[in-house]
């Protein structure tokens, strides 16, 4: 059975007005104001480094976590930007997300890509 109570944000672009304006602050608030009852934010590719060098992106993590939002990000992409102990080091947890987000889609989630 499709859980259509949980959002997956798959946010891969290194854009901060994207990051901020759209990834983090819809998340933070698709929770928050019940539009979704769980929302997991994959955090994968270029955004990785991102969220490695902007302060202002890490300070919005830290709030989106602190708000409920699962934030998770591709282990190959964090290992291959060496970016893995930085991300755990945040509270994100890191994993292989190849297969989980293929079932995501063969399932039809809902799942929204930025």
């Amino acid at each position: 059975m499709i859980d259509k109570s949980h959002l997956t944000v798959l946010w891969t672009t290194d854009n901060p007005v994207t990051a901020e304006k759209m990834a983090l602050m819809y998340t933070v608030n698709a929770l928050t104001q019940g539009w979704w009852e769980k929302v997991t934010l994959i955090v994968w590719g270029a955004a990785v480094n991102l969220v490695c060098t902007s302060p202002v992106i890490r300070q919005q993590i830290q709030a989106a976590i602190t708000a409920g939002v699962h934030v998770t990000a591709c282990k190959a992409c964090a290992d291959q930007l060496d970016a893995s102990e930085t991300l755990k080091g945040l509270g994100i947890e890191v994993k292989y997300w190849g297969a989980p987000l293929t079932e995501i889609l063969k399932n039809d989630e809902a799942l929204l890509t930025v």
